[in-house]
């Protein structure tokens, strides 16, 4: 069943869980934020999150601009501006999957985007304690790792779920990737084929990291993750 949700593209894919804060300045999203904190209830300011394919613009290239699995944002806290901007927290809900696209008459930037989205289920997938505890410590070794890369000891961040979907989430969430590689992850479709990618993902970050002193552009320890 497809439903209708407003879009915010992004140069990022949100994951369930993740909390996102953004600072909205353009005048199309700003509207978008007054349009959603308009309802009281909170499950209600949900709108949906989806990357936009490197090099590209969806007010040129439309859907085709745009990864085909997004994740809807739940608007948690903002705080407004004397000249209409807004800094805004939200927390990645649920996945869908993106159907069709409707973006302004005219000028393609007077409005923000309407989406045709089909939600996702979660399927666990066959379970497999075995390898939740390989990623658990390949998970340890990597912030391990970038902790002492970075500041020279290791990053303190909350153990690693022992749930094997709450786990495959707080891997995608947490590790450090290019947006192609985080969508293959936020696609996958179970958390065990999410897990095996993540292990395997998760043993050339570590090779790297070792043998190369290689680190990612971007700090681990920046990001939040809120299980909902």
């Amino acid at each position: 069943m497809l439903t209708s949700l407003p879009l915010f593209p992004l140069n990022a894919a949100l994951v369930p869980g993740l909390v996102l804060p953004l600072h909205i300045f353009e005048p199309r999203y700003c509207r978008l934020v007054e349009e959603l904190l308009a309802n009281p209830d909170e499950a209600g300011r949900e709108f949906g999150m989806v990357a936009v394919r490197d090099g590209h613009r969806v007010e040129t290239g439309g859907i085709s601009a745009l990864y085909d699995i997004g994740t809807t944002a739940i608007l948690r806290e903002s705080t407004a501006y004397d000249d209409g901007r807004y800094d805004i927290v939200t927390t990645g809900h649920r996945r869908f999957r993106l159907d069709s696209i409707a973006l302004p008459p005219g000028d393609p930037t007077a409005s923000f985007i309407e989406a045709e989205v089909e939600f996702l289920d979660e399927p666990v997938g066959e379970s497999s304690p075995d390898l939740v505890r390989q990623v658990s410590r390949l998970f340890s070794q990597y912030r391990a790792l970038l902790g002492q890369q970075m500041f020279g000891e290791n990053l303190l961040t909350p153990s690693a779920p022992e749930d094997q979907a709450a786990l495959a989430y707080v891997v995608t969430a947490a590790m450090v990737l290019p947006v192609a590689e985080r969508q293959v992850l936020l696609g996958a479709s179970d958390s065990r084929t999410r897990l095996l990618e993540a292990r395997r993902l998760l043993i050339r970050e570590n090779g790297l990291i070792l043998e190369l002193s290689c680190l990612p552009a971007l700090d681990v320890a920046s990001a939040g993750f809120c299980p909902n």
